[in-house]
């Protein structure tokens, strides 16, 4: 048993330092210059928690704060719940299905830069195709400047990832294949419906697919940054501000680092809590 030990820390040794190389000393080195003044032409000072009380009292920060708990929750919640009824739809093994699967996997191909452009064109106030539509349902003098507009910006830059939710259906799918025929099989023979069975039977043994699918669609808006940027740039104004482009902004256009380190650290702080409680709602750790 020692042994087994021993070349199972061998094994995990390479990962875990280069864990700690890459990432744990980043993000001690985020938290420790987030209690400072830390600008690139200048010497790094101690100020405490200055930057965590001006972060706060700033109406941009808590804007984009409040924008990321709004996303986390519609990704959580409505993006999470079309992967998994796509799943559902497509693992009955239907004709077409195949097709269909690779038609709702095309947007997570494509590259977010290229995914933005493509959503800056269809919402595009002169010739896209969204105005068009509306215009010729009888509403010829529709032209919203959608990602301009406060009414409706935050709606659009929302639908760029929303609906697809390729990646939680493919979990869900392959948790799907893998109940056994005979559990379906001696449902149906006690009189179970199709909806029965969703319900009591496969929606619960794909439990932890779709948990997992959740944490990865919760934690995929705390990294949202190049397709908002090619779309409202977090305009107008804050309305649209989240907080990878606001500590990009902060960081970059600022030049206050040691800022854009306390916003970086509420937006770890954010993701772990999220990570906490969706844990918690699905029971991870809790056997099927």
């Amino acid at each position: 048993m020692k042994i087994k030990k021993r070349w199972v820390i061998l094994f995990l040794l390479p990962g875990v330092l280069w864990f700690a190389f890459v990432y744990l000393f980043s993000i001690i080195q985020v938290g420790v210059t987030s209690l400072c003044e830390w600008r690139i032409a200048g010497e790094i000072t101690f100020k405490g928690f200055d930057n965590y009380v001006q972060i706060f009292r700033s109406a941009d920060f808590r804007r984009a704060l409040l924008n990321n708990v709004i996303w986390i929750v519609l990704q959580s919640t409505v993006h999470v719940l079309f992967g998994v009824i796509f799943a559902l739809i497509v693992s009955r093994g239907k004709r077409y299905s195949g097709f269909f699967r690779t038609v709702y996997m095309l947007p997570n191909i494509i590259s977010s830069a290229a995914l933005g452009m493509l959503f800056y064109n269809i919402f595009n106030p002169m010739y896209g195709p969204v105005n068009k539509l509306i215009q010729a349902l009888g509403f010829k003098d529709f032209r919203a400047n959608w990602y301009a507009d406060t009414r409706l910006s935050f709606f659009a830059v929302t639908l760029t990832w929303l609906p697809f939710a390729a990646i939680v259906a493919i979990l869900v799918i392959a948790e799907l294949a893998a109940i056994p025929d005979s559990i379906l099989e001696a449902a149906i023979v006690d009189g179970a419906g199709e909806l029965a069975l969703i319900w009591h039977i496969k929606l619960p043994l794909v439990r932890s697919a779709i948990g997992t699918g959740t944490i990865l669609a919760a934690t995929s808006m705390l990294q949202k940054l190049d397709i908002l940027a090619m779309t409202s740039n977090g305009g107008p104004g804050n309305r649209t501000m989240n907080l990878p482009l606001l500590i990009y902004k902060t960081a970059f256009n600022t030049n206050n680092f040691g800022m854009a380190n306390a916003q970086g650290v509420v937006l770890i702080l954010v993701g772990l809590l999220s990570i906490g409680i969706i844990n918690k709602v699905y029971r991870m750790n809790e056997p099927v």
